[in-house]
């Protein structure tokens, strides 16, 4: 690490001696993330983030760790420590590249990776998930960061409306009901990796929980317009199966703002 970086907790010093630590950019996580390398040794991955009422990566520690009893493929967490007013969490490295950085895979593998994923998470027993994120936990969630000024209205999908505004609207336009299954919470093509041909593993899990599939959905299909064009959004819902509910995609993409 430079002089620019934080220091590693010292209690890790000498495990991770031999490693050079590259900074990871991509994502729009609030966290810090390193990519840990040495000569003969496995690559590792470093998270930190500043302790407070709003912090992710205890909840991620959390997801992380009971992924690692489900058939989901998700980093390994080798250790956690707190030094000072932050929290570090030492992962595995999931082999592969995300989606979104991978310009060698055509997009209709990118599409057929995407679906498979999901749908393995999507079919998990929400009987045995302990995380509920269902719309009556995360919209309290979403007004506590809107008092909490948590929120970018900078980089809102919509130009125009703050916080409070669009929070009015994520209430009022509440679905009825929820087709609720275990979700990864913010299933876009950079949370996502391959091999190249294979699903290899989800990171950035700390929102995973139980939800609406569309919370998943309506991310990804965002996502895959993204990157890949708006012409493969129709074959991502065909490829998934179900009717491609527009009603339901504004919502959760509007839920998704407040996070």
């Amino acid at each position: 690490m430079t002089d620019q970086d934080y220091a590693m907790p010292s209690v890790w010093e000498e495990r991770l001696a031999k490693y050079n630590w590259i900074t990871q950019t991509i994502g729009e996580s609030g966290a810090l993330v390193f990519r840990l390398e040495a000569a003969e040794l496995p690559t590792l991955f470093v998270k930190s983030e500043r302790i407070g009422e709003f912090t992710e990566l205890f909840d991620e520690i959390k997801r992380l760790q009971w992924l690692a009893g489900q058939a989901i493929a998700a980093p390994r967490v080798l250790d956690q420590a707190e030094q000072g007013d932050r929290l570090w969490l030492l992962m595995s490295a999931v082999p592969g590249r995300d989606l979104a950085s991978n310009p060698e895979i055509p997009a209709e593998a990118v599409i057929r990776i995407v679906v498979r994923s999901l749908k393995a998470l999507h079919q998990l027993d929400i009987t045995g998930c302990p995380f509920n994120h269902s719309l009556e936990d995360r919209i309290p969630i979403a007004l506590s960061r809107v008092i909490g000024n948590q929120v970018d209205e900078t980089d809102f999908d919509e130009v125009g409306p703050t916080a409070a505004e669009l929070f009015e609207r994520l209430v009022a336009t509440r679905p009825s009901n929820e087709d609720l299954v275990v979700t990864h919470g913010d299933a876009c093509l950079p949370n996502i990796l391959s091999d190249g041909s294979q699903f290899t593993g989800f990171v950035d899990c700390a929102r995973l929980g139980i939800a609406d599939r569309y919370q998943d959905i309506a991310l990804a299909s965002r996502s895959i317009e993204d990157n890949l064009g708006a012409e493969w959004v129709e074959p991502f819902f065909k490829l998934y199966g179900v009717e491609a509910d527009s009603t339901r995609v504004t919502y959760y993409r509007l839920l998704d703002e407040f996070f």
